[in-house]
């Protein structure tokens, strides 16, 4: 029997804040570990990162979601009653209900729209000043995700969609007036999206047939009943709220480009080198910090004790970064993941495992399509500069983002680029 590795302080949480991303990692490297203890929140909880610890965590026989996740957690990013806190059947099929509408065709349709949103948009950078780039991508992904889920959205209430979008993803690790801005966010598109929900169920507004739309709110759960509107209202928002987040993934394609420009002339017309490219951003720039579960019964790994109920945190971030996986893990390289396979608990940046039975993100598919359209974009649609401005991430800041949301003027099409019809 071996005694975990322990943080000694009294409680970490303030740490943790602080420290953001690096939290975990930087204890992991003090402690010469790969799995130690700590109090968050005053709650004991452990700490792991890397592949093994990724494969232990997704194991469903060992672990549950339900009470991992804190309650700021809940009320701001993912809504009370959501999939991402149900385990057994009742997950299954909530599950199915999300991957339902994740087909190939569905994901090419929303790539489409998202491509005519932004060539529209740049129409408008052409004839502006500087633009940030965060901001206008976010409120291209409201137009995309809204239309491509069958959501009305009058073009008056992008910036507001935009903005509780924004709140609920950046209040989760927040203090103070950002966090309840989150529970603000969270609260009023809650209200819009259950009422939206009872007008398509009492046939008021139409609900395109295998729109998310239509899918959620037809849905029935594990005993055959409908979602209750509130429940219906979370899941909806589970399927627009992470698309607006891709958003930072563009940011930090853009940054990569600015940062490593030789890249540029590598990507237009080479899909490969574009797809390596985007899984490289995605591994190696701060999205998701951590994942959280709690034991489902008592076990022991590597000689360590895992009590029943208690809390555990996987580094996403950091398993993403770890040396045994990722060979320099500090330098950018698309390049490694020439002729890669998808390692469900190597690659990690939205979650691991399995996407129909497990906990893994059910709009990664979406995420890369769209970082892809993205990159294309950037590349081979337009001509633009990168004027003199802070872009250093502070991984202490959850979500992180340039301080300025990269902004860039001088924006045109590029030759032989139309707007769309």
């Amino acid at each position: 029997m071996s005694t975990m590795p322990s943080d000694r302080t009294p409680d970490s949480t303030l740490a943790f804040l602080r420290e953001g991303y690096r939290f975990v990692g930087d204890r992991c490297d003090r402690l010469g570990t790969d799995v130690f203890q700590t109090r968050l929140l005053l709650e004991p909880t452990i700490c792991l990162r890397g592949r093994e610890a990724a494969e232990l965590f997704y194991d469903e026989e060992r672990f549950v979601r339900r009470g991992a996740m804190p309650v700021r957690g809940q009320r701001t990013l993912t809504g009370v009653g959501g999939v991402q806190g149900l385990d057994g059947q009742a997950h299954l099929v909530r599950k199915a209900m999300f991957m339902s509408i994740m087909t190939p065709a569905a994901i090419r349709r929303l790539g489409e729209i998202f491509d005519e949103q932004w060539r529209a948009q740049l129409q408008v950078w052409a004839g502006s000043g500087p633009v940030a780039l965060y901001d206008e991508v976010g409120r291209i992904l409201t137009r995309t995700v809204w239309a491509w889920a069958g959501v009305p959205l009058a073009e008056a209430d992008v910036p507001r969609r935009t903005a509780e979008m924004h709140a609920m993803i950046e209040a989760p690790a927040a203090v103070g007036p950002r966090h309840w801005r989150g529970r603000l966010g969270r609260r009023h598109a809650q209200r819009w999206a259950g009422e939206l929900i009872e007008r398509v169920r009492a046939g008021a507004v139409p609900a395109p047939e295998g729109s998310a739309l239509a899918v959620v709110a037809g849905h029935r759960d594990e005993r055959g009943l409908p979602l209750p509107r509130r429940i219906a209202a979370v899941e909806l928002l589970n399927v627009l709220r992470p698309t607006v987040a891709v958003d930072r993934y563009v940011v930090f394609a853009a940054l990569a480009l600015h940062d490593h420009p030789h890249w540029r002339d590598r990507l237009p017309g080479d899909d490969a080198a574009t797809e390596q490219f985007v899984q490289e951003v995605r591994r190696y720039y701060p999205f998701f910090p951590v994942a959280a579960a709690r034991v489902r019964r008592s076990f022991r790994w590597r000689g360590y004790a895992f009590p029943q109920g208690r809390r555990v945190l996987l580094d996403l971030y950091g398993t993403n970064h770890h040396p045994d996986v990722w060979p320099e893990p500090e330098r950018f390289r698309p390049e490694r993941f020439a002729g890669w396979r998808d390692d469900p608990f190597g690659l990690v940046p939205q979650g691991g495992g399995d996407h129909y039975t497990g906990h893994r993100c059910a709009g990664e598919w979406i995420t890369i399509e769209l970082m892809k359209r993205a990159v294309t974009n950037l590349t081979g649609a337009m001509t633009y500069r990168v004027p003199p401005q802070d872009l250093a991430l502070d991984l202490g800041a959850m979500p992180a983002l340039p301080p300025g949301g990269l902004v860039l003027d001088g924006i045109r099409p590029a030759e032989g680029v139309r707007p769309p019809r």
